[in-house]
Order: C-alpha cells, then structure tokens, then sequence
C-alpha cells in the first residue's frame, strides 16, 4: 500500500500545491516519486514525529494539506499529545499515514508491533480513522479523502503486490464492503489481515460452512448502518483484526450491537495477551497470536459450536 499512497498524492500534487509530505527519516525506496515530482514540498525532518506533527500543524494552519510519513507505532503514538492538541482541537488537515499495522514489522521487534493504534485514534472524535485492505483500496481511499476538513489517520500496509479478491479497490467512507457472500456466518475483517479471512473462508467453505466476508475500512467515521443492519441477518458476527481486541473493529462491532438493542453474538478475533519474547514475521506471530487463516477458521467453528449455530 505505501508505493500505491505515494503514487496518489503525487498525482493529487500536480493539481493541488497545498498538498507536503514529511516523513521520520523512513520511507526510503518508497517516497521517491513524490520527492521527485515535487522537490520543494517534501520533507525529511529526521526522527521526530513528534516535532513532525507541531510542524505539520503549523502548515495546516497555514493553509497546506501535510502528509505524516511513519511506522504506524512512530506515527501515532510518539506524537499523540501533539496530534490531539494540535490538528484534532483545531479542526486542521494534517493527514497521518502509519505504515505496517499489527505484525508487519514482525521481525524489528515488540516496539515495531502496532497493536493500539487504532484504539487510541478512534477515541478522538474529530480524527477520521481509515485502513485499507489492499493496495487498491489504499489508494482510493486517499483520493476520495485528501480534502476532507480535519485530520486523518490511515494504518496502511506495506505490501503492494496483493489484491483482495472481490473488493475492486471499493472505498467509501463511513461503509462496508462485501467481498464473498454467505449465510452461515459475518467475518468482519479489518486491514490486510483479511487475506487471511478470504483464505478462512475457504477452509470454512470445504466443511460446509459459508462465510460472509465484509471489509471494514472505516472506524471513523464508523460504519454504524451497515454494521447494524448485517447483525440483524446473521445471529454470529466473528470479527477480525490485527491488534488488540480492545478498542478496534470487535469493540466497535459490540457497541453498535449493544446501543442497538441487536441480539446474537460478537466474537473478537484479535490479540488478547501482552507481547511475549517470540520473535518472528508476521507470519509466524499471526500463527502464535491465532491470526493465520487456520486459526481464524477453527475459531468460527468452535463459535459457532459454543453459540450453538
């Protein structure tokens, strides 16, 4: 996703000059056609996001749109007390792009592992809050979104060599996608782990079960109708996430369950214990913290078992 963002807003740049992009001495191999493109609106300001985020809000006081350029754990929570003070009180529209949610920086380590990022962003009410699925969708949702007023925070993947079968690229604010239809039970998944749902549902489908798929990409403004209405068709919604399962998609999914009076049940897939010392890649921490497509699909068994469906 992130060679797929650089390429939209160096596209939107050539028509619009209040587009800037700064990055925390990171996006190397990665950022180049924009900084190529547009040589004076792009910045390096070296590591400090937090001094990136006060100067980032001092341009869009100014009347810039500023992109933030950081791993997603750099981009949201080193400048947090600058994020909420500076563009989500003044209504400014700093953009920040956090790059590799949950276990996509597996191998840099525990401090590398974005696993409350979106829980801490979408407790603020003036910050929309968007991740992707694909590169495609990625890409359409920064266009469809670089002039929205406020700010925004994007958790994007790193891959851009993966399309998730069904979506097309489809992004609409504050909306759901379905990607593979089915009546036995929701998986709501959220980001690029839902490679891992698609490949779910196929072990599910070849027991028997038939699983819709539904993309969330919108946790802010959240996709409160659709969420509702699919609760009411399916008596089990499972949902899936790459980070805790605090706060993100299954939290929100039980609140618009419980302010809504929906009967049924919301299971979180999602990690439940602190970071422990394994060290892996994404792969292999997905497995242990029961994100592989694998797990996800015993987890749909063993709910639909327990909840009696």
């Amino acid at each position: 996703m992130r060679l797929a963002c650089t390429r939209a807003l160096t596209e939107i740049a050539r028509s619009d000059p209040r587009i800037l992009l700064l990055t925390a001495d990171l996006g190397f191999m990665v950022l180049e056609e924009f900084s190529e493109a547009h040589p004076t609106r792009f910045f390096n300001v070296g590591v400090a996001e937090a001094n990136m985020i006060g100067l980032a809000t001092g341009l869009a006081a100014s009347g810039y749109v500023p992109y933030v350029y950081s791993i997603a754990t750099f981009a949201s929570m080193r400048g947090y007390e600058q994020i909420r003070n500076g563009p989500i009180l003044h209504k400014l529209p700093v953009r920040i792009i956090g790059v590799g949610g949950g276990f996509e920086y597996g191998h840099a380590g525990i401090t590398h592992h974005a696993l409350e990022d979106l829980t801490i962003a979408r407790v603020q009410p003036g910050l929309t809050v968007v991740a992707p699925a694909d590169h495609e969708q990625a890409s359409a949702a920064i266009r469809a979104t670089y002039d929205l007023p406020g700010p925004i925070y994007y958790r994007i993947g790193k891959r851009d060599d993966y399309v998730l079968p069904g979506l097309g690229g489809r992004f609409r604010l504050g909306r759901i996608e379905t990607v593979r239809d089915g009546d036995d039970v929701l998986i709501l998944v959220l980001g690029s782990i839902a490679a891992e749902a698609i490949k779910a549902s196929d072990i599910l489908s070849r027991k028997g079960i038939q699983a819709n798929v539904s993309v969330v990409s919108s946790l802010r403004p959240a996709p409160v109708e659709d969420i509702h209405r699919m609760l009411k068709r399916f008596p089990l919604v499972v949902t899936v996430e790459e980070h805790y399962v605090d706060g993100g998609l299954g939290s929100l999914v039980a609140e618009i369950a419980a302010e809504n009076g929906t009967c049924g049940r919301v299971f979180r897939c999602g990690v439940r214990t602190p970071p422990s010392a394994t060290c892996g890649g994404e792969a292999c921490l997905r497995e242990v913290n029961g994100l592989s497509a694998r797990s996800i699909s015993d987890s749909v068994v063993n709910a639909l078992k327990e909840f009696g469906e």
